[in-house]
């Protein structure tokens, strides 16, 4: 690969990452209800989701989805619903929930998980693989989009659970907590829209 093109696919893998999203809004929103610590296998499920979906995409889902669009738009809407559930559960937390045995950050594995189902997830992965990939060196090039987005994924998302640790104290009031938890459930709800038009 080029050292332009490669320039320019770190540059992709950067703004898509640390851009709002479904990821950045639930770590947002993680970082503040649980701290920075906690959301820590949060971050890495996502980077290594994220990896394994961009592999998925680039050495043959991709083209599957290309042939079959009713199994992409069913995807994207089925993504949807299911992070609208996830809106619902940030939306009605009422406490920040240093201790509680009941509310959990999310796992390592449902975060790897839920790029599989997160519609922003499919648009980058697919518009990386087609956009970024070399034919004549394919699974070569496959690769490399996969270890550039690997490399700048996980720091670009922690960047949003520092910013909802940071708020933690401001957030310790009730009150103060129900609409950040509303406002950031909100936002993860309109993080959808541009991608299930």
């Amino acid at each position: 690969m080029p050292l332009d093109t490669f320039l320019a696919l770190v540059l992709f893998a950067f703004t898509t990452s640390i851009t709002p999203g479904p990821n950045n809004m639930m770590l947002f929103a993680s970082g503040a209800n649980f701290g920075f610590r906690r959301t820590i296998p949060h971050m890495f499920g996502i980077g290594a989701g994220f990896f394994s979906l961009l592999l998925g995409v680039g050495l043959g889902l991709g083209a599957l989805l290309h042939t079959v669009p009713a199994l992409y738009t069913a995807l994207k809407f089925g993504g949807g619903i299911y992070l609208v559930r996830i809106a619902w559960k940030i939306a009605t937390s009422r406490s920040l929930s240093e201790g509680m045995e009941s509310v959990k950050p999310m796992s390592f594995v449902a975060a790897a998980a839920f790029q599989w189902v997160n519609p922003k997830a499919w648009v980058m992965a697919v518009t990386a693989m087609a956009t970024y990939t070399n034919p004549e060196l394919y699974v070569a090039s496959v690769l490399i989009v996969g270890l550039a987005f690997a490399a700048v994924n996980v720091p670009s998302v922690s960047t949003w659970a520092g910013f909802g640790s940071a708020l933690r104290e401001w957030l310790s009031d009730p009150v103060r907590l129900k609409w950040f938890n509303v406002t950031m459930a909100a936002l993860l709800v309109v993080s959808l829209w541009p991608m299930l038009k």
